[in-house]
């Protein structure tokens, strides 16, 4: 017998197995489900404050926890998809925020989107932004970001 040899100790032959590690996810597929979730959410949130003419907190707070969502449950645990998430959807609540009053102003003057679109361009529309922003109107995007960051974390578990 080699003199290197040692047997080993009594608790490791009865040890259980270790679990496999738990699979992280793609970072580039949550990444790019949270992309596609904030442009649908952007959309749907300019036509829900549409329909009710007002904006409202829980729809802000449902474009952050739909893009934290996706990015978390696609994309895993890195600590990126949480901070990505957070910008996606203050992005997403203001994009919603331009198409609000994109479709107002193609109300009032009876044409289409696309005309009001061409005619003001987005940089119209974020003049128009600015003179009606408000305490509540940042309120809205930093509740967004917030319900992000959190739906991002809570997705993986």
């Amino acid at each position: 017998m080699s003199q290197n040899f040692q047997p080993p100790a009594p608790d490791s032959m009865t040890a259980a197995p270790t679990a496999p590690a738990a699979r992280t996810g793609n970072v580039g597929l949550g990444i790019a489900a949270a992309v596609v979730a904030a442009l649908v959410a952007a959309v749907a949130y300019g036509y829900i404050m549409k329909a009710a003419d007002k904006e409202y907190g829980y729809a802000a707070i449902a474009v952050g926890a739909l893009i934290g969502f996706a990015a978390g449950k696609l994309g895993g645990r890195n600590p990126i998809l949480p901070v990505i998430s957070v910008l996606l959807s203050i992005g997403a609540v203001f994009l919603g925020q331009l198409t609000f009053i994109a479709l107002v102003v193609a109300d009032l003057g009876h044409v289409g989107v696309g005309e009001v679109l061409s005619k003001t361009g987005v940089g119209g529309l974020i003049d128009v932004w600015k003179e009606g922003a408000d305490v509540m109107t940042y309120a809205f995007l930093g509740i967004g970001g917030f319900v992000a960051f959190g739906a991002a974390k809570k997705g993986t578990e």
